[in-house]
Formats: C-alpha cells, sequence, structure tokens
C-alpha cells in the first residue's frame, strides 16, 4: 500500500462527517432563512437608510427626496431633548424595574421550590398565568384599575381620603412598570425554576446535614447555583425594557397628556414614521439597538467578571 492511500476504515468516517455535515446544514437552513430574513436584512436596511436626509422644497408642491448625508440623522437624535428624554426614561424604568421583577421572581422561584411547599403546580400555574395575558389585553384590563374615574382601587381608598395619581405626570412610569412587572414575573419565574430543579440533591442534603439553615442553603447554595438563568432573564429583561411599547402606548389615550407620543425610543421612531420620516426613524432604532446591544455586552462582562473571580 502506498503513502497517501486512504485505508478502509478512513473512508467512512469522512463520508459519515460529511453526511453530518450536510444534515446539520439542512436542519440550520430553516432558521437561517428566518434569521436573514426577518433580523439581519431589516436591520441592514435600516442602517442604510439611516444615512440619508428627507429633503423637501419650501412649498411642499413637490415630493420629498432622499439626500445621502451619513450624520445629520444622529446628529439630529443625539441633540434631539425629546429623544434624549425618551433613553432617559427607559433607563430609569430599567435600573428600577429589572431588579424588583427578578427580585419577585427569584423568590417565588425559591418558595415553590422549598421542601415545604404544597401545592406547587397550583402556584406555578397562577404565577405564569398573567405572562399568558397578551400584552396590549393586559394593559387595557390595568387601564380601567388606573382610571381617575372608574378606578376601584382608588374607590376603596376612597373613604380614607386618600386617591392615587395612577396616570399622572409622576406616576405614570411606576405604572407602566407595575404592568410589565405583573406580566412578566411568572416567565422568570419558570425560569429560575427550571434552573433549581437542577441543582443535585445531594448537595442540598449534604449542607442540611452541616446544620445550614433553609435561608443559608438559598442565599449561598441555591442562588449562586442558578447564576446562569439569573444572567439569562437579566439579560432578556434589559432587551425587553428597550422594547417598551405596548403598555404605554395602550395607556396614552387615557393618561390625559401624561404619556406623549415620544414616551419611549420606540414610540419615538413610531412618531417619526407616522410623520413619514423614515431616515430619522431609521437613525434612532439604530442608536437604541446599538445601545441595548452595549448594554448587554456590558452586563456579560461584568457577571463573567464576577463568576471568574
Amino acid at each position: 500500500m502506498s503513502v497517501g492511500t486512504p485505508t478502509r476504515s478512513t473512508i467512512p468516517k469522512t463520508r459519515t462527517s460529511g453526511r453530518q455535515a450536510r444534515t446539520a446544514a439542512l436542519l440550520l437552513a430553516p432558521f437561517a432563512v428566518i434569521f436573514l430574513g426577518m433580523y439581519l436584512a431589516p436591520l441592514c436596511f435600516a442602517v442604510y437608510r439611516s444615512l440619508f436626509v428627507l429633503k423637501r422644497d419650501g412649498l411642499g408642491l413637490t415630493a420629498p427626496t432622499l439626500v445621502f448625508d451619513p450624520f445629520t440623522n444622529y446628529l439630529k437624535a443625539f441633540t434631539d431633548p425629546v429623544f434624549i428624554e425618551s433613553l432617559g426614561r427607559v433607563l430609569l424604568f430599567g435600573v428600577v424595574q429589572v431588579p424588583v421583577m427578578l427580585a419577585l421572581a427569584t423568590g417565588l422561584a425559591l418558595l415553590i421550590d422549598s421542601r415545604s411547599a404544597r401545592a406547587k403546580g397550583f402556584f406555578r400555574l397562577t404565577s405564569f398565568l398573567p405572562y399568558a395575558v397578551p400584552g396590549v389585553i393586559a394593559a387595557l384590563m390595568w387601564s380601567f384599575l388606573y382610571s381617575g374615574t372608574s378606578s376601584p382601587i382608588n374607590a376603596l381608598l376612597a373613604p380614607l381620603g386618600i386617591e392615587i395619581p395612577f396616570l399622572g405626570q409622576d406616576m405614570v412610569l411606576w405604572s407602566v412598570a407595575n404592568i410589565v412587572t405583573w406580566g412578566w414575573t411568572g416567565y422568570n419565574m419558570i425560569i429560575i425554576y427550571a434552573a433549581l430543579q437542577s441543582i443535585p440533591g445531594e448537595i442540598l442534603e449534604a449542607a442540611k446535614i452541616d446544620g445550614a439553615s433553609a435561608w443559608n442553603i438559598a442565599w449561598n447554595i441555591k442562588i449562586p447555583m442558578v447564576r446562569p438563568a439569573l444572567i439569562l432573564t437579566a439579560v432578556f429583561s434589559i432587551i425587553g425594557t428597550a422594547q417598551l411599547y405596548n403598555e404605554p402606548k395602550v395607556l396614552q389615550s387615557v393618561s390625559g397628556g401624561s404619556i406623549d407620543s415620544a414616551f419611549t425610543p420606540i414610540m419615538a421612531a413610531q412618531a417619526a414614521t407616522a410623520a413619514q420620516n423614515y431616515p430619522y426613524a431609521a437613525a434612532t432604532s439604530v442608536i437604541l439597538a446599538v445601545l441595548v446591544g452595549i448594554l448587554s455586552i456590558t452586563f456579560f462582562k461584568i457577571t463573567n467578571r464576577g463568576s471568574d473571580a
């Protein structure tokens, strides 16, 4: 046998590897097509459109034209106080709402996971049920509870002389946060609870034998071991915060002006789209996507640095 001639044992392996690669490519093809068509292509098109400026003549007698000017829309966005205020509003929303929601989700998951818990299936279902309600329907329901004329909450508090301005200028952001927390706490709880179920029972039994209390087991063993699930839910929540739209949009009609058309960055982009200023809307969308990416990567680096230490 000459040098370089493939042996009988290598030929089947080569054929098997090629077959496996073709099978993997075939299975990944539907996802790749959807990813390219529904995510990457619109993103690239938004970046492309953001490089143009919509020019209109003074009298408005001719159709507007697109002029290539790659920096004007971005400079306008960063100097637009309305857009900057919407970014700051969503940032404040995320800084307060995300930790509160994840703390509630973690607490519920730990309570349901505890050995003394009863009717675990019932509590899992009832905690997850708000997530099954579509966001628009949930916002409509809460708009009735928040209404200044028909709120049953304020009706119950009226004998005490208390009236909560849920849709007031200073309260409306936290009223929106309450809706989001109500709807998404159960979803995050399920993810964290599933991670708790993967903790080996031997570790928990060893901790009990060593005299660890239920609180010490939860704080020093369970929570550190579900760290990946906590990071995952935190990143999902950061992305979801940037996409805040449904709840304030539904409440806008009953807010009495507390929620304007640029309350969130997505609403600001939608307002620009309604004004047919598509390049500016594309620029604000690209800015938001870049900021979310930076926040997510920074969060990953900070949490990974803590785990490596």
